[in-house]
Order: C-alpha cells, then sequence, then structure tokens
C-alpha cells in the first residue's frame, strides 16, 4: 500500500479508559436537541411501561380521547405517523378495548375512532404520568423557561413545516 496516500486509513489504538472528546459537537443545537430527546424518551418509556403504553400508543388513545369520532386518516396526518403504521398501533389499542373503529356510512373505506370508558380511564392516567415525568425531568428550569423552550421547539417544528 502506498504510504504517501492522502485517505489512507490512519491507525491509530485508543486506549480502553480514553476519555473522548465531543467538544466540536457542542457548537450544534441538533446535538442537544438529540442528547436531550434521548435522555426524556428513556425517562418517559420507563414512566409509560407502568400501565403498558409506548410513547406512540400513548399519543394515538389521548388524541382519539380527545377528538372522538375523527377519522384514521385525520389522526396520521395529525401526528405524521404512516397509515400502515397507524393500523397495528390501532389494531393493539383496539385488543386491549382502549379504542373502537367504526365505519363512516357516507364513506365505506374510512374508519371513526372513538376511545372506550377503559381508553378514556387510561388516557387520563398516561396525561398524569406524563405530567409527572415532565415535572420530574425538567425540574432544573422555571417555568419561563420551559415555556420558552416550548415556543422555540415549536418555532423550529413550524420552520421545518412539521408543525
Amino acid at each position: 500500500m502506498d504510504s504517501h496516500n492522502k485517505n489512507a486509513p490512519i491507525a491509530v489504538e485508543p486506549e480502553a479508559d480514553a476519555v473522548i472528546d465531543d467538544a466540536i459537537l457542542h457548537q450544534f443545537v441538533g446535538y442537544h436537541m438529540r442528547r436531550a430527546a434521548n435522555l426524556l424518551q428513556a425517562d418517559m418509556a420507563r414512566t409509560l411501561k407502568e400501565i403498558d403504553l409506548r410513547m406512540i400508543t400513548m399519543s394515538v388513545l389521548v388524541v382519539v380521547v380527545d377528538n372522538p369520532g375523527l377519522r384514521q386518516s385525520q389522526l396520521a396526518d395529525a401526528l405524521a405517523i404512516e397509515r400502515p403504521n397507524l393500523v397495528s398501533i390501532l389494531d393493539e389499542l383496539e385488543s386491549r378495548n382502549l379504542v373502537l373503529r367504526t365505519r363512516v356510512p357516507t364513506d365505506r373505506r374510512a374508519y371513526a375512532l372513538t376511545p372506550t370508558a377503559a381508553g378514556r380511564t387510561l388516557a387520563q392516567r398516561a396525561l398524569a404520568l406524563t405530567t409527572e415525568h415532565e415535572d420530574r425531568v425538567l425540574a432544573g428550569i422555571t417555568p419561563e423557561e420551559r415555556s420558552t423552550l416550548v415556543s422555540l421547539m415549536q418555532r423550529i417544528g413550524s420552520a421545518s413545516g412539521d408543525a
């Protein structure tokens, strides 16, 4: 192999206990957002496991509870979920008797979604646990900072066309 090749890999044997310097990434908002999101999601997953929900099933359930009668297509659009993926989520919620799917009489291809009493009860519990989770993981910031954070995240989402 040509020892003068600029593209040749440099053989380096890192020490097993070496401290990795990631400071170069600290300038990027996305880096901090991803790290924060990872922490938030891990804690949320542990929190919702107590009631046998995942973040996505909780999101679907609470939106259905808040919007009884909405169509599957509307829900998929609102939560930016691919329709085939939503079907499996709804199958799970329906099998647990949390959500009902009924055909829309005026459009036999469409289904309306309504929560059951058990679904409404579980959604209330999920929202309470989510509030506790956010209070716990965001305890280090003031209510004003939290409001600013939410506002900034909404602006980022709006600028990218996601909100």
